[in-house]
């Protein structure tokens, strides 16, 4: 049976959540003018990464990604499997500590951060136990009801932007491309689409559709970054720390009964992540399961990666630990988003050539 709406659901929302976080600041402050050039160009790595891993995943119509470079040998696995176990681990940790300081700093000020986070971990780690199958499901659940919601906020945003702070269309220079601000941003870019991998065989999809869903990412990714800039100007704009969460507080709409729109797009994104914090935390049990430990329950694996990232954000006092811990990240980021689609397209092709010979 074809899962290739659930699939594209679940790509969908989880990286929805992580663009109208984190990613505007980032492309905001790489560069103050022709915003949308740095934009097209991860956009665009993000879909030639995302063909590659789905060409390469095609050859091996019965193995997942971890199993594909099992079959090739143990020094291969470690290479690739131990960074992007890393990886996946700070990502959740970043992303744990991250939504709890917004969630603590919008609507849920008296609240102990300490809280917040333990709330949020507790959710993710009951969808996790549930497996791919009870994620996919709630995500459609969370489609149906959230996705028409955000869809409005977004259409409200553009009330008060003036269209002159679009200007120039063109940066004078690439020097972005090098900067720290902009390299961060590939933690949206890169996402969550690496879990196509994990889920292959054992839930069928259709990569053409899944290219097709990834086009509803891409004005999301235009509107996160242009609608603040358009409300505020670069210059204001470029000291706010969640730039899509300022504009959205800033929408006054007289005929609805509720005063902010914030809460509800706060809700929403938070959900949004949860599914993928939920989604990481199960492709850090499959590679803790295939690869060290088969003999091990899976759900006390994901209470016990639950329990550790939960400590090493408490560890984390304030936003500075934060964007420290996103420097660290950068590195092995870059290293997993592009060597795990452009290793799997590449002994894909090796594959086919074998079968043919």
């Amino acid at each position: 049976m074809d899962r290739s709406l659930y699939v594209s659901i679940l790509y969908i929302l989880t990286h929805v959540g992580l663009i109208l976080f984190l990613y505007p600041a980032n492309i905001i402050m790489s560069t103050t003018q022709g915003h949308w050039i740095p934009i097209m160009i991860g956009v665009s790595i993000h879909f030639i990464l995302l063909y590659l891993l789905l060409k390469g995943i095609s050859h091996f119509p019965d193995k997942d990604i971890i199993t594909i470079y099992k079959d090739k040998g143990k020094v291969l696995t470690f290479m690739i499997l131990a960074p992007t176990f890393i990886y996946f681990l700070m990502a959740n940790i970043i992303s744990v500590r991250a939504y709890s300081e917004i969630v603590s700093i919008v609507f849920l000020s008296k609240t102990p951060l300490w809280a917040i986070m333990a709330l949020i971990m507790t959710v993710a780690c009951y969808l996790a136990l549930k497996g791919i199958e009870g994620i996919m499901r709630t995500g459609y659940l969370i489609f149906l009801l959230l996705f028409p919601i955000l869809c409005f906020i977004m259409i409200s945003s553009f009330q008060n932007v003036d269209w002159r702070y679009i200007y120039p269309l063109l940066p004078n220079d690439f020097s972005f491309l090098t900067k720290s601000s902009y390299l961060k941003s590939y933690f949206a870019i890169g996402g969550s689409f690496l879990f196509l991998g994990f889920i292959h065989p054992f839930v069928p999809f259709k990569g053409r559709k899944i290219m097709w869903a990834g086009i509803v990412l891409i004005p999301i990714f235009l509107l996160s970054v242009y609608v603040p800039v358009l409300t505020f100007g670069q210059a204001t704009t470029s000291h706010f720390i969640f730039p899509f969460v300022m504009t959205v507080d800033a929408i006054h709409l007289t005929w609805i009964m509720f005063d902010r729109l914030t809460v509800f797009f706060l809700l929403s994104v938070v959900i949004f992540t949860l599914l993928y914090i939920s989604l990481v935390l199960w492709m850090l049990d499959r590679i803790i399961r295939k690869c060290l430990w088969p003999s091990a329950k899976s759900s006390l694996l994901i209470i016990g990666l639950s329990i550790f990232i939960y400590l090493v954000c408490l560890w984390i006092h304030n936003w500075n630990g934060v964007e420290m811990l996103f420097k660290w990240n950068t590195i092995i980021r870059f290293f997993v988003i592009f060597g795990v689609p452009t290793s799997i397209y590449f002994l894909g092709v090796k594959e086919r050539r074998g079968e043919s010979m």
